[in-house]
């Protein structure tokens, strides 16, 4: 996030003006569904600046098991990312082909698990979540925010983060609930021998 990107207004308003046919479902392997999500990608990349996406790479854009919601999921996300990634600003730096399919490919699969696609065209906090993942996907931050700024803003926003930190919370508390058992347990261990002693 060294670098300076676009402004986070206008990539959260990019998001909220997604057309409805980044929404759709992905075409799977079989051909059911509607977009075909590797043929996006090849042309955001090839507007990237890239060559495109290679035939052997297409694959990981194209949904096998169109009963397996996260993977659906993630090829949901990867088109609104794509739309986001085809902003004016993007497309006129050249060098980010290779940053934005690395996003695409893997970057954005923990999220797609957690958050249902559409929220991050129709709820604020997803839109900047999203286009806040994809600056930094890219080596990037928004335009008037310095590194520091850009990551606690971004782990603010966070829903992997969020859902790991909840998680640790849980077994913090259980661990604790443990501990507190097993020190009633001892205690009543000891009331019983010092009551049998008298």
């Amino acid at each position: 996030m060294k670098d300076e990107g676009p402004q986070l207004e206008i990539l959260t308003r990019r998001l909220a003006e997604c057309p409805g046919e980044f929404l759709v479902e992905p075409r799977s392997v079989k051909g059911e569904g509607q977009i075909e999500v590797a043929a996006v990608v090849f042309d955001l990349l090839r507007d990237l600046g890239g060559k495109g996406l290679p035939k052997s790479e297409a694959d990981n854009f194209r949904l096998r098991n169109p009963q397996v919601k996260d993977e659906r999921n993630h090829l949901r996300l990867v088109l609104i990312a794509s739309w986001l990634l085809h902003d004016i600003w993007f497309r006129t730096r050249g060098q980010l082909a290779q940053s934005a399919y690395e996003l695409l490919r893997d970057g954005l699969r923990e999220v797609a698990k957690l958050v249902d696609p559409p929220k991050f065209v129709s709820d604020p906090d997803r839109r900047e979540e999203l286009a806040r993942l994809c600056l930094k996907g890219l080596g990037l931050r928004p335009a008037g925010e310095s590194i520091e700024q850009a990551q606690d803003r971004l782990t603010t926003l966070d829903s992997v983060e969020r859902v790991r930190v909840v998680k640790a919370a849980r077994e913090a508390e259980e661990r604790a609930r443990l501990i507190r058992e097993e020190m009633a347990r001892k205690a009543a261990e000891e009331a019983a021998a010092n009551y049998g002693r008298e």
